[in-house]
């Protein structure tokens, strides 16, 4: 099987979220796979070169110096078809999700989402991934080729080092470049706190933190004096309490931390969905019926606005 692995950027910086990619193909297909990285003026792509790829091909043009979908999918139908790719593969994410869509449109092939597993059986491709919030996993087989896939993070996790670094090759962007839509601005919550979904502590808010002030003051106050993200559910996120790019869960992001820490969260399906593969987790809850219990491997039935601050302190005297 070859595999094309397209790399996420921001059109000017690679980032480690297509790690897990470049694990799937290693794992799938470690001799016949190439890294697709596209921008203008890309940066950090060393990320990419020590893991074994035949190539890592980088196509730079001032028209790709924005993440826009509609610009990027032609470059990568394009390779795909160049290079007679049986698979286009990409970390799930909200800019794999958004490109390979169009992708799969491009080349009139089929996509499966969020894949935790692949095997070949009778000939055919045979994927699994979870349905219905993570509760089941359903398997599906793949008819018609190439497969466009993106690939669940913490299923995969990150790529073995191979020692020599792949060659770095210049490819040329495609002429007919769509320029119908353009990139107006990125709004996000700032702060210089690491990516929710690379974080190795994550610390999310439920509906009962009040406010965006009050969430601030105690999640984001505990997030911080872990070094962590900042984490919500979907119920404060409606209410107003946290911006929307920090929803975990089944409609937001999937997160695998080394320790998650949920706070005055109730545990709905649809949240456990996006953290229950996170390694430790802890839950901070008044309610002690609450399902978050079920997952948690340790739990405390206390309030948060005592107990939280108090936590907070600690950390932060340890640290002097």
């Amino acid at each position: 099987m070859k595999i094309l692995v397209l790399a996420e950027t921001d059109g000017g910086r690679v980032s480690e979220k297509s790690l897990p990619a470049i694990a799937f193909a290693q794992q799938k297909s470690p001799e016949a796979f190439t890294v697709l990285a596209i921008g203008d003026n890309l940066q950090c792509i060393e990320t990419l070169t020590g893991y074994g790829a035949q190539a890592v091909l980088t196509v730079n043009h001032p028209a790709l110096a924005k993440p826009l979908a509609e610009r990027y999918a032609p470059v990568v139908a394009h390779y795909a078809r160049q290079l007679g790719a049986d698979a286009i593969v990409a970390t799930t994410t909200t800019f794999s999700r958004d490109v390979l869509a169009r992708v799969a449109g491009l080349l009139d092939a089929p996509m499966l989402s969020d894949i935790i597993a692949l095997e070949q059986t009778d000939g055919k491709l045979v994927a699994k991934r979870p349905i219905y919030s993570a509760n089941l996993i359903g398997t599906f087989e793949v008819e018609g080729s190439p497969v466009v896939m993106t690939v669940r993070g913490p299923a995969w996790g990150k790529p073995e080092p191979k020692g020599a670094d792949s060659p770095v090759q210049t490819a040329e962007a495609p002429a007919d470049i769509p320029t119908r839509s353009e990139w107006v601005r990125l709004q996000g919550g700032g702060g210089g706190r690491p990516d929710l979904t690379q974080a190795r502590v994550v610390v999310s808010g439920g509906r009962p933190l009040k406010d965006p002030e009050t969430f601030e003051k105690y999640i984001g106050g505990l997030a911080d004096a872990l070094g962590g993200a900042v984490g919500a559910t979907r119920a404060a996120v409606d209410s107003g309490i946290a911006p929307n790019e920090l929803q975990v869960g089944q409609t937001g992001k999937t997160v695998a931390p080394e320790l998650y820490i949920a706070v005055a969260v109730s545990g709905s399906v649809q949240h456990l969905a996006g953290m229950k593969d996170s390694k430790v987790i802890v839950a901070i809850n008044t309610d002690p019926e609450a399902p978050i219990f079920q997952v948690a491997d340790y739990g405390l039935v206390a309030d948060l606005y005592q107990v939280v601050p108090e936590l907070t302190e600690l950390l932060k005297n340890s640290k002097g």
